[in-house]
């Protein structure tokens, strides 16, 4: 039973009127059990590693995934010294400098710098991996926890925080808390998206909601919002897996199904659940303000990714698939250099889903 004084005060975590005496006789989550998502985070990291050599790269290869054939650089210390110290782009000062160093025309400093900035870039077969594992984790999740909330039934997911925890939902918080933990640990090593930034915001406020409203026991609302997200997380992936594939009418069929998918259950379902389970069933109280301060923060991406979707699907239906319309059209966070192939999908290996996300952007 958690203290009633001091930071655990029923008064922080309960609607008013409930106390943790209220909780006596059943089980309810205890905040030590989420301390197993360290060792769980580092057994998804494992089994990642293992999914995308034995399985996602036979099978990339198989569909015909390739990476594209990069032109050979010739090592010149100096270069690779201010390439690795100083910068990937050298500014014009930088490169008349360079060239005297290194002897080399000012044109050709250029091109080694593009060509080494090449190398870094990740190829195809490392996108389709990865989106590989994310598809079968998101689909896995979506699935069963479909069938948790069956079991569960839905009017009972909606009610007060007195129900006791259920095993299935604790391990399956637990299951979210490690994936999202995971990600984090793997940010630095996966393929780095133009909005990094927003991946950073969107996992941050993720594990938050995670571990707060697993210790307030608001374990079944969660589960909603985190099936919510994973409704359209799971489609984006298999339309990146189609992109890498370049199966382009198939990939932007399903992209748009990802979106309308993507703003339904965001832009629709996200704050009506929100605004029944805090303004109908009970008052405000510190955790839920906390929640809601969080949830909002999810909704602002979800709204400036809805954005870009939408605008990406009117340059498809009103100017088709034109290459020059999509780069003046798109903004810059949907484009990776040298990945525009036109229609809806050329911008798919540089949109980030943590709402639309690359690494797992289910919040809750």
């Amino acid at each position: 039973m958690l203290s009633s004084k001091g930071f655990w005060h029923h008064e922080y975590w309960l609607p008013p009127g409930a106390t943790w005496e209220d909780m006596k006789g059943i089980q309810y989550p205890q905040p030590q059990d989420l301390l197993l998502c360290i060792p769980g985070a580092l057994l998804l990291i494992t089994v990642r590693c293992i999914f995308e050599r034995t399985v996602a790269l036979p099978l990339g290869r198989r569909l015909g995934v390739s990476d594209k054939l990069r032109p050979k650089l010739q090592p010149n210390a100096t270069l690779e010294d201010f390439y690795v110290l100083l910068g990937r782009t050298p500014k014009e000062g930088d490169l008349i400098s360079l060239s005297k160093q290194s002897g080399l025309p000012v044109k050709k400093v250029e091109t080694w710098f593009r060509h080494r900035r090449a190398q870094d870039r990740p190829g195809l077969m490392k996108k389709f991996c990865e989106s590989s594992w994310r598809f079968t984790f998101y689909s896995t999740s979506f699935f069963s926890g479909l069938a948790l909330l069956y079991d569960a039934g839905v009017s009972h997911c909606l009610s007060l925080v007195s129900q006791p925890l259920l095993p299935a939902l604790g391990w399956f918080y637990l299951l979210e808390l490690s994936f999202y933990c995971s990600l984090v640990a793997t940010l630095p090593f996966d393929v780095k998206r133009k909005d990094f930034k927003e991946q950073i915001i969107h996992h941050i406020a993720t594990i938050t909601l995670i571990f707060v409203s697993y210790c307030a026991n608001l374990v079944r609302f969660g589960m909603i919002v985190m099936l919510v997200h994973d409704a359209s997380d799971y489609i984006l992936e298999l339309a990146k897996m189609l992109h890498y594939m370049k199966w382009k009418r198939v990939c932007e069929a399903v992209f748009i199904v990802f979106a309308v998918v993507f703003i339904i259950s965001r832009l629709v379902l996200f704050p009506l659940i929100t605004y029944y389970y805090f303004v109908t069933k009970f008052q405000l109280f510190l955790v839920s303000c906390v929640i809601n301060a969080f949830l909002m923060v999810l909704q602002l991406l979800h709204i400036f990714w809805s954005y870009l979707i939408i605008q990406m699907i009117f340059g498809v239906i009103l100017h088709g698939a034109v290459r020059k319309i999509f780069v003046s059209s798109v903004p810059p966070l949907l484009m990776r250099d040298h990945e525009i192939q036109g229609g809806s999908c050329m911008a798919l290996s540089g949109i980030h889903t943590s709402a639309v996300n690359e690494n797992g952007t289910s919040p809750l």
